[in-house]
């Protein structure tokens, strides 16, 4: 087992290697996910009132009465 100084040393080269995103690259990611939450929200909304509609029509809910 490696000393607590060793262990330090070991973290920060570690760290050194670590290859950060660029600001475009950030926003380019950023804007997919953010259009992919808006696209898969529309879905389910979609989904989720046509089931709706349909276990309405199914217990017969949806005869307007």
């Amino acid at each position: 087992m490696a000393s607590p100084f060793e262990f330090l040393q070991q973290v920060r080269s570690e760290a050194t290697k670590v290859v950060w995103p660029s600001r475009r690259e950030t926003l380019i990611t950023t804007g997919m996910v953010l259009l992919m939450v808006v696209f898969t929200s529309f879905f389910f909304l979609v989904v989720d009132e046509g089931l709706r509609v349909a276990v309405s029509l199914a217990l017969g809910l949806g005869r307007g009465g």
